[in-house]
């Protein structure tokens, strides 16, 4: 029978000063590989027309009636401006410090998972830089809603970035749509995990939101959307592979520098407890000195028997309620 102490020890929790470091070079090397990715604007724009063209064929090119929907009516088309340049900045790290703090067996992977979807994006904008709608000639019927509406925001007519910033972002990432990736993420972990009926009704709308609001503010097209997507499910069954990655080279550093690897306590879990035989609970076993301080309160003759306080109240209330005296034998 295997010991107790010979249990593996369990993954130690993630800490949010380690956690915190990590997120931020992986979002500080997405960016900047954005910038490098930048590509030649009339291979960009090319793309794009070769998109435009494809969903005319298959008549699913969605974005030019909503389009249109949101250049006619402001109302419709300012939130959704504002939605598009900051809903993917809060949504998706508050969802994750909710794992963080509340979801603790599914973070690592959902982190992962987020991760490497987002690397994968990078490598999309990488091969296939495109010329999202809104920056098409005039003649192919998209309107930027982001430049129609700058003055009701911090944007210029640069993307969605603030005014003066719009040269540190690259405009021709269209391909896939991480806004709705990264919103689709959001909606299935809640989907999942939340058990309020708003935060799960939330956790579907969403994802259908986004699609939408990317399409009618021409920054995305119909199948950059089904792109953002697909690669959120590349992703998510890459994660597993990338965690046990992950694992191995933690645990090649942690045998070459050991003074870094985090400290894991005693492996023993017993803390001194032990089970014989007829004992259903462990118990805590007496010292020698314990033993003897027995020995010797029970007497010369042997160890004393011992009956339950149960058993002896039970007896003397018995004893107390019979009113015949008892005869001699």
């Amino acid at each position: 029978m295997q010991s107790a102490s010979t249990a593996p020890v369990p993954r130690p929790r993630p800490r949010w000063w380690t956690e915190l470091p990590l997120l931020a070079l992986v979002y500080a090397a997405y960016s900047a590989g954005r910038l490098v990715a930048r590509g030649d604007v009339s291979t960009a724009v090319d793309h794009g027309l070769a998109i435009l063209r494809l969903e005319k064929t298959l008549h699913i090119n969605a974005e030019h009636p909503l389009n249109r929907l949101f250049t006619a009516h402001p109302v419709i088309g300012i939130p959704s401006d504002f939605a598009y340049a900051s809903l993917h900045y809060l949504v998706t790290p508050v969802v994750l410090v909710w794992l963080f703090r509340r979801r603790e067996a599914v973070y690592r992977r959902a982190r992962t998972w987020l991760m490497t979807s987002t690397m994968l994006g990078l490598i999309g904008f990488t091969l296939m830089p495109t010329c999202p709608p809104r920056l098409l000639h005039a003649s192919h019927g998209f309107v930027d809603t982001m430049a129609q509406y700058s003055s009701y925001g911090w944007w210029g007519a640069e993307a969605s970035a603030p005014r003066g910033m719009g040269g540190m972002t690259n405009q021709y990432a269209a391909m896939p749509s991480l806004h709705v990736g990264w919103a689709l993420w959001c909606g299935i972990l809640l989907w999942r995990h939340a058990r309020h009926p708003l935060v799960r009704a939330a956790a579907v709308a969403y994802p259908l939101l986004t699609t939408f609001i990317v399409m009618g503010t021409a920054n995305h097209y119909l199948l950059d959307a089904v792109a953002g997507a697909a690669v959120m499910g590349v992703g998510a069954l890459l994660a597993t592979p990338v965690m046990r990655l992950a694992d191995r080279v933690g645990a090649r550093l942690a045998a070459r520098f050991p003074r870094l690897a985090p400290a894991s306590g005693s492996s023993i879990v017993s803390t001194g407890c032990e089970t014989s035989a007829g004992e259903r609970i462990p118990g805590q076993r007496t010292t020698s000195a314990d033993s003897t301080h027995a020995a010797n309160a029970d007497g010369p003759d042997g160890p004393a028997r011992r009956v339950p306080r149960v058993v002896e109240a039970a007896a003397r209330a018995g004893a107390a309620g019979d009113d015949t005296p008892a005869t001699a034998g």
